[in-house]
């Protein structure tokens, strides 16, 4: 079960992704808007999941250290986990706007 703080966590830690990377030039100026957080969470899961699939050949061939493996992995999890955590939580609102009555 989600909790609120780690909903929280979640969407503070997809802030600190968007806002780490600069804004795209067809954007404007008042920020990054909900869309464009959801594909750089998105390819952000993605670039950690390639990276850990690669650190594990890598290990499997025996060019990389298990550490560096397993930290590869936890990143990816992570990401996974803050996608995971924030998709959950439109899910409810969405659930809870629909209870709303008109």
């Amino acid at each position: 079960m989600m909790t609120a703080l780690a909903a929280a966590k979640a969407y503070a830690a997809t802030q600190n992704t968007a806002v780490a990377r600069p804004a795209a030039p067809a954007q404007d100026e008042q920020g990054l808007d909900f869309g464009s957080v959801l594909k750089s969470a998105m390819g952000d899961v993605m670039q950690n999941t390639k990276a850990a699939e690669h650190k594990i050949a890598a290990q499997a061939a025996g060019k990389a250290e298990l550490i560096d493996v397993v930290t590869a992995i936890s990143a990816a999890e992570a990401s996974l986990e803050t996608v995971m955590a924030v998709r959950d939580q439109v899910i409810n609102a969405y659930q809870e706007i629909m209870r709303m009555p008109i």
